[in-house]
């Protein structure tokens, strides 16, 4: 497991998150890119927050787990920023990806998120761990 990766995630859960993704990306509102998911973090208009586990260095994306922590923001771990690219529709990979507005999909986008809620307080690292 990565120093920021606070939870597992399995194969499954990801790609349904990718293919919710994907869709929205069609018709709701997403911010690609670490600096701009910060912002929708910060500014609370990020429902959820898509994190890849390829990056490097770490520290581009190590921040993302715990100010979405701090700011109730539910967020998942997928394994390549290809696979998060291809998602959000660009031709290149992403870091990261906030959903600002879910479109036609919200109420597929809430049960997901409660999903993940679940998931990570289930499979989470303790806390001590994540300091070392």
């Amino acid at each position: 497991m990565l120093n920021y990766q606070t939870f597992e995630v399995p194969e499954d859960t990801q790609k349904e998150a990718l293919n919710l993704l994907q869709q929205i990306a069609k018709t709701g509102n997403i911010k690609k890119g670490t600096n701009e998911v910060i912002k929708a973090i910060e500014r609370s208009q990020a429902k959820i927050v898509y994190i890849a586990m390829d990056v490097s260095p770490e520290e581009i994306v190590a921040v993302l787990p715990p100010l979405c922590n701090e700011k109730k923001v539910p967020y998942i771990f997928i394994n390549t920023k290809k696979n998060l690219g291809i998602a959000a529709g660009i031709s290149v990979g992403s870091a990261s990806i906030a959903v600002v507005e879910a479109g036609k999909l919200e109420d597929e986008l809430k049960k997901f998120t409660q999903k993940i809620t679940t998931l990570s307080a289930e499979t989470s690292k303790p806390q001590q761990e994540q300091t070392q």
